[in-house]
C-alpha cells in the first residue's frame, strides 16, 4: 500500500491541530472525548500537543462491523467514566465518514450540558458526511475513499501503520 499521509505530514498537523485547539481553549475545564477505536492513536498524538492542561477519556461507538461502509445501525462499544456536565468537550475522531456516528454521539452528549462541544477529526469527508455536523479542527478534508493506518483498519487490520494509505481489495490478494 501507498502512503497517502506521511507519517510526517500527519505528525506535522497534529501539532498544528494542537496549537489551535490549546489557544482557543486556554482557561477552560477542557476534556478531550477520544472516539474508539480508530481514534485512539491520533488522541494520543492529539493530547500530547495540546499545551494546556486537560482531561482525556474515551467512547466507543460503532457502525461499520468488519466491512468498508457503514451497517447503519450504531451501538456503544464504551461509555464514559464521569458526567461531562459544564465542561468544555472536544471529541475527537478519526475519520467522518456519513457522520452518523458522529451526529449520533453528539446528540447523546449535549443531553449530558456540556459547557461547549466541538469536534477534531483527522480526516474528514466533508462533501459526503451530514452538512449539518461541523468538523470544528479538520485535519485533511478528503475525497471518498476507504483509508486505513494510523488507527483506521480494515475488519481490525493495519491500524498499527504509521502513515495513511487507500485500501482496495486487491490489497487482500
Amino acid at each position: 500500500m501507498k502512503a497517502l499521509f506521511s507519517e510526517e505530514r500527519i505528525h506535522t498537523r497534529v501539532d498544528e491541530l494542537g496549537r489551535e485547539i490549546s489557544r482557543d481553549f486556554l482557561g477552560q475545564d477542557l476534556l478531550l472525548i477520544g472516539v474508539l477505536n480508530g481514534g485512539f492513536i491520533f488522541t494520543a498524538d492529539l493530547c500530547r500537543s495540546i499545551a494546556i492542561p486537560h482531561e482525556i477519556d474515551f467512547i466507543g461507538a460503532s457502525s461499520y462491523g468488519d466491512g468498508t461502509s457503514s451497517t447503519g445501525t450504531i451501538e456503544y462499544t464504551k461509555l464514559l467514566k464521569n458526567s461531562i456536565e459544564k465542561k468544555s468537550i472536544l471529541i475527537v475522531e478519526d475519520i467522518v465518514d456519513t457522520g452518523k456516528t458522529l451526529e449520533f454521539l453528539v446528540n447523546d452528549l449535549l443531553k449530558q450540558n456540556p459547557k461547549e462541544l466541538k469536534i477534531a477529526a483527522l480526516f474528514w469527508k466533508k462533501e459526503k458526511a451530514n452538512p449539518n455536523l461541523k468538523v470544528d479542527y479538520p485535519g485533511f478534508v478528503i475525497q471518498d475513499e476507504f483509508l486505513v493506518g494510523y488507527g483506521l483498519d480494515y475488519a481490525g487490520k493495519y491500524r498499527n501503520l504509521p502513515y495513511v494509505a487507500k485500501f482496495e481489495a486487491k490489497d487482500l490478494e
